[in-house]
């Protein structure tokens, strides 16, 4: 109780300087969290695969990023606390009693790991690396999932063998290893709470987590907590699922921490938002009339968090759907194909993603110099493009093509190139942003009535129309090869 206490009011056992948040405190198992080598590796997978050869500032790491998710998801929940006793003490005193702190503490520091472990199981590249051809057959291999779990029971984790394991799976197995070999006991924290609120997961959680989630609720909901239909729901999965949606949700610490951070590296002011402005008007909302319990927003917040979807959006279609930081992802997909086809370099990539002892192995610099030495060996490869900067010819950009009319696009390029159509590339990026009107009325407006100032709670877009301004949409940018890939060259 004493150690709960003590980091609730600031104590830390190391503090970590980062250029983007300032100074980032960590406590001792967290300390463990990040010296364990499979969290180490994430010093050497870029956060945005090979941006850095567009912006050569971003070269930031899924390392540093993830300490950067904990730090904002701190802040997140550690706001929405203050904000509620502030207000409650405008009307009565409110003193907390030492099993309401160390329910506080328990889930805070539950939400801390979730999303420091976030994104632990990232590979070579991050995003690209499951989008390369060979990878993809790879991570569809039948076996893979039982492979990867071998010798441990997973359906306390998962209630069937996913059809196909993408990276957040990966961040599931690498944190069930690492918080093994961490003294969680001393710290009061169990592993299942931390992976229960980490996506693909479907977890009971402990007694531990059961008892504080009780406190917590009837701490926050007062009266509400057991009224209408919140009386017979399942209190510590409502928890369960608020605290997931501080780690992935439409307002997520993910999100907040990437698009300041890929915004500083990358030297470009439309990723900023003001994290302060928006954190300060987060709030806890439930509604009597059905089972939800989740995130909600001031009403004069609602510019600061239309500031933070425009700036997501402003992001996918400036920085990451940049002309040419797609044309390198394409020739990064086609390289990794290309050094897949040595099999010795497939099957220790096959061996990597099979075993969590070599897992930490998969790293950006293991395919450089995969790369390097295909392009010594073959001056005329996608590898010798990367390794040497070699950019696709930007040839047209539009916007919202169908397919039929993409290839007739590229068709009509061909022509007045007077080439191959097969010479014309493509690459289309697709921003879904249809879902954020449904997504976003999962987050409610937290409304006062003008003289009786009672609370309620509508529809984010029954208050603002911003929302439903956006739609799905693609960008594709046309291409012609490098002359050193071509046949004529």
């Amino acid at each position: 109780m004493r150690r709960a206490i003590d980091d609730l009011l600031g104590a830390y056992d190391k503090l970590i300087m980062d250029p983007v948040h300032g100074g980032i405190p960590l406590y001792r198992h967290e300390i463990q969290v990040i010296d364990h080598p499979l969290f180490q590796r994430l010093r050497n997978i870029c956060q945005n695969d090979i941006l850095s050869l567009v912006f050569p500032g971003a070269t930031h790491s899924r390392f540093l990023h993830s300490i950067g998710v904990m730090h904002v998801g701190s802040r997140m929940f550690r706001a929405m606390i203050n904000a509620y006793l502030r207000e409650r003490q405008l009307s009565s005193q409110v003193e907390l009693t030492l099993t309401q702190l160390d329910a506080l503490d328990y889930l805070a520091k539950t939400i801390r790991l979730a999303c420091l472990l976030h994104d632990s199981g990232h590979s070579s590249f991050s995003h690209q690396f499951t989008q390369a051809r060979r990878i993809k057959d790879l991570m569809a291999r039948p076996d893979r999932f039982q492979n990867l779990w071998h010798g441990v029971d997973t359906s306390t984790l998962y209630d069937a063998v996913p059809d196909e394991l993408e990276h957040e799976h990966y961040s599931v197995r690498v944190a069930w290893d690492v918080l093994e070999s961490v003294d969680l006991a001393e710290a009061g924290l169990h592993r299942e709470d931390v992976l229960g609120i980490m996506e693909t997961t479907n977890v009971q959680p402990s007694d531990t987590f059961c008892r504080h989630a009780e406190t917590f609720w009837s701490f926050i909901a007062g009266a509400d907590a057991n009224a209408g239909a919140l009386e017979s729901a399942s209190t510590p999965r409502l928890v369960m699922d608020l605290l997931s949606s501080i780690v992935s949700g439409e307002i997520d610490a993910d999100r907040a921490d990437y698009m300041l951070r890929d915004g500083f590296h990358s030297s470009v002011t439309i990723g900023g938002f003001n994290l302060d402005h928006l954190l300060s008007n987060l709030r806890f909302g439930w509604t009597v009339d059905e089972p939800w319990l989740g995130l909600a927003i001031t009403q004069k917040g609602l510019g600061a968090l239309e500031d933070f979807v425009y700036s997501r959006y402003q992001m996918y279609r400036k920085v990451y759907a940049h002309k040419t930081a797609l044309g390198f992802d394409w020739l990064l997909r086609e390289a990794i194909n290309e050094v897949l086809e040595d099999p010795d370099t497939f099957d220790w990539v096959d061996l990597c993603l099979s075993r969590m002892d070599y897992f930490a192995e998969l790293t950006d610099n293991f395919f450089w110099e995969a790369f390097r030495r295909k392009a010594r060996q073959q001056p005329h490869s996608y590898s010798k493009c990367i390794v040497d900067r070699v950019k696709l010819e930007h040839l047209d950009t539009r916007e919202n093509l169908e397919n039929d009319r993409l290839n007739n696009h590229c068709a009509e390029l061909a022509t007045m190139l007077e080439t191959d159509p097969a010479e014309v590339v493509t690459c289309t990026m697709r921003a879904r942003f249809s879902n954020i009107q449904d997504n976003f009325n999962g987050i409610k407006v937290l409304m006062r009535e003008p003289v009786s100032r009672k609370r309620h709670l509508k529809r984010i877009t029954d208050v603002s129309a911003f929302f439903s301004k956006f739609g799905d949409g693609t960008i594709t940018h046309f291409y012609r090869r490098p002359a050193l890939l071509r046949d004529d060259a």
